[in-house]
Parts: structure tokens; sequence; C-alpha cells
């Protein structure tokens, strides 16, 4: 019998990843969702990131009515907003957008550093930790209380830098103060796995990255199993030319990796978008 070449689509690469065998018990992972919940109540942080949406899935089998809180910078890409809306309505969840005040477009242009005509002010500093992450919070604290659950990967950094030495560190101090020695944990394998991945601040969140010593292909892996969509940012921004290292869904434009082709990869993707942006920040322009 002869074979056409064309009988065959080659392999899928998408059905294998699903046949992946995970490198973590997701069940034990769920328990201690659940547990970090029941203790400290509070919310699942959704960015409409990959990592993000797994932490999602997870808290959501621990806790099906568990509150989803979306942080909206005024700065996201069309397609996330859609793609959040769409796992809400997906997974069923009790979603709630929280929306910065002013929005980051907003205090990037107040800072007058963005358009040539403008005078740099030193009273108006661009506040981004401030507006993106510690006002949305305090909202959502406030409403669920003062725990979160947030898909941050230890390894989105180099060793001993940045996500790595927050959680590294972290986990030190969560052994130095909570472990009971051999009554609690026989091993350091045992102690990463019911010690690691809180981070407590010290505005007082509780933080569980339930994700957090994945790897990427692990991610992938769980997402593919668990059929959850992937946001369209990624491969549009893949198709543009962007490389892997810059594969995150982010805001649009926060003042960082400017130099490395984002200002061109969103001219080319969003190019309405680009000129309503290059309206109010000018300088943008600089950068394509």
């Amino acid at each position: 019998m002869s074979v056409r070449s064309n009988d065959f689509d080659g392999l899928d690469l998408t059905h294998l990843r699903s046949l992946r065998s995970p490198r973590h018990n997701t069940s034990a992972i769920v328990d201690r969702v659940a547990e970090h919940l029941d203790r400290f109540d509070g919310y699942v942080a959704f960015s409409g990131g990959k990592d993000s949406v797994v932490a999602v899935d997870l808290a959501r089998q621990a806790d099906p009515d568990v509150p989803v809180a979306f942080f909206d910078s005024g700065l996201e890409y069309p397609e996330t907003y859609a793609y959040v809306e769409q796992i809400a309505t997906k997974l069923g969840l009790d979603l709630h957008i929280i929306r910065a005040d002013p929005s980051l477009l907003t205090v990037m242009a107040r800072t007058g550093e963005w358009d040539h005509r403008g005078i740099p002010s030193a009273h108006v500093p661009v506040r981004g930790f401030e507006t993106l992450i510690a006002q949305p919070a305090r909202a959502a604290h406030a409403a669920f209380g003062d725990g979160e659950v947030w898909g941050v990967r230890a390894d989105e950094s180099r060793k001993g830098t940045g996500r790595w030495s927050m959680y590294y560190s972290a986990l030190a101090r969560e052994i130095r103060e909570h472990c009971q020695g051999t009554s609690c944990c026989t091993g350091r394998a045992e102690q990463r796995r019911h010690h690691g991945g809180t981070i407590r601040r010290a505005d007082g969140t509780v933080t569980y990255g339930p994700v957090w010593d994945w790897s990427a292909a692990d991610v992938l892996a769980y997402s593919h199993r668990h059929q959850l969509p992937s946001n369209p940012v990624y491969a549009k921004l893949a198709a543009l030319g962007a490389p892997a290292a810059n594969l995150r869904v982010s805001h649009i434009l926060d003042g960082n990796f400017l130099e490395s082709g984002k200002i061109t990869r969103l001219r080319r993707g969003w190019p309405s978008l680009f000129e309503e942006i290059a309206a109010v920040l000018p300088r943008i322009r600089e950068f394509v």
C-alpha cells in the first residue's frame, strides 16, 4: 500500500504535552491551597498569563467559590481582557475586576517625561508598584481577607536573583520559624512541599504560589491536560518575533524593556492602539 506524504499531519505537540507525567503532586498542592484559604481567606490574583491560569485552576479545585481578582492597569492588551472573561466563563469563576485609579497611562502622562514639550516633574514620580499592585491589592484584601494565591514562579528569574531569591529566602525563613524538625518534615524535599511557596509581606499579606517551583514545561503540560486555553497574546507576540524571554503577558507599556523591541511589536501588532498611546506619550516613537 502506498502512503502519500500528506496523509500524516506530523506529531501533535499539544497531545504530547498533555501526556507528560506531572512532576508535582497536584492533589497535595490543592490541599495546601485549601489550607491557605481556610487560614487566611483572600483571593486568587489572575493576570491572564499562563502561570496565573494554572494557579486559578488549582485554587478553584480547592474552593470553587474562591474570589478571583484581575488587576486592570488600564494598559492591558485587548486580547487579555477577552481572555480573562473567557476563562471566567469556562471555569465559572467569581471574577472581580479591580481597576487602577488613576490608570497606569495617566500616571505615566502626568510625569511629563513622555512628551517632548513637557517638563519632567519631580513631584509626580512613576509609582508603578503602588499603581499596579499595592493599591488594587489593598482593595482586594479589604474585600476578601489577608490571603492571596498567585501564579508566580521562581525560575522566571536567574538563580540567586529576583523571584528565585524571593522564594528561597522565604522558604528558609518559613523553615526556621515554622518547621518543627522531624516531627514536621523528614528532609529537605518534604520541607519544600510543606513550607515552600509562602511569602509573608510587611503589609500583612500572606501569599502562596502553588506553581512556585514549577518549570515552564510543567505549566504547559498541566494546561494541556486540563484543557486550559492560552492567552492569544503569546502567539501574537511570537509571530511578531518576540524572543522566548519576552513572551510574557504583561502591561502594554510600563517603561521597561523599551529598547528590546517591545514598542516596535506594539506598533506592528496593534497599530491603532499604538497611535492612541503615542498621542498621549509621544516619546514612545523614539523606541520604534
